[in-house]
């Protein structure tokens, strides 16, 4: 008996499937992967990071959003729901269903164990065909460790990382700083509380 055949969706059978599903997954290349859920820490950064953009861009053309909205990369087929996606101006969305935008500036992933090779690898070379986007961050929810990579003019990226409760860093597309006290907050890891 012979391998059993992939069966491969369009982007259209798979928006008609996720429209209508509970729960979320991503769309690469024809084939549906099913998104875990995140972990208490996961949850808690989460929370406190889009909570502090809420604030700090209050009233200017960018906005923050969570995690349901989804993007789609047009270059490479991908869709997939970061954890907090910043847009700047008005966001496109894909189709009259306001649900699928393209333009994000600002994307953030929230590393855990399950995804953290896929985000930081894979994922960003993938996120890198998105033409306004200008900043990509993780942050580590298993320790304090961020992550900032930012779009230089030629197109490289400049990676920056930031492992100290004390440190700051400004996400530069927004002049917006955050604190890793505050993004980390309430957090408990297996050894310590921050």
């Amino acid at each position: 008996m012979g391998a059993q055949e992939l069966q491969y969706l369009s982007a259209a059978e798979y928006l008609e499937i996720e429209r209508a599903s509970s729960e979320k997954h991503e769309y690469f290349c024809g084939e549906i992967f099913a998104m875990s859920g995140a972990s208490l820490p996961h949850n808690v950064i989460s929370k406190n990071t889009n909570g502090h953009l809420f604030i700090k861009l209050l009233g200017k053309k960018c906005q923050p959003f969570g995690s349901d909205l989804r993007i789609h990369i047009p270059s490479n087929s991908l869709y997939t729901y970061p954890d907090i996606s910043i847009v700047c101006g008005d966001p496109e969305t894909t189709d009259d269903k306001f649900d699928t935008i393209i333009n994000p500036s600002v994307l953030f992933e929230i590393l855990s164990p399950s995804t953290q090779k896929y985000d930081r690898i894979e994922k960003f070379e993938l996120y890198r065909d998105i033409v306004s986007l200008q900043e990509y961050i993780m942050i580590n929810s298993e320790k304090i460790q961020v992550l900032k990579y930012f779009r230089n003019p030629d197109n490289s990226w400049l990676l920056t990382e930031y492992k100290s409760i004390d440190d700051r860093f400004e996400i530069q597309t927004v002049a917006v700083v955050l604190s890793l006290s505050d993004i980390y907050e309430g957090v408990q890891f297996k050894e310590a509380v921050v």
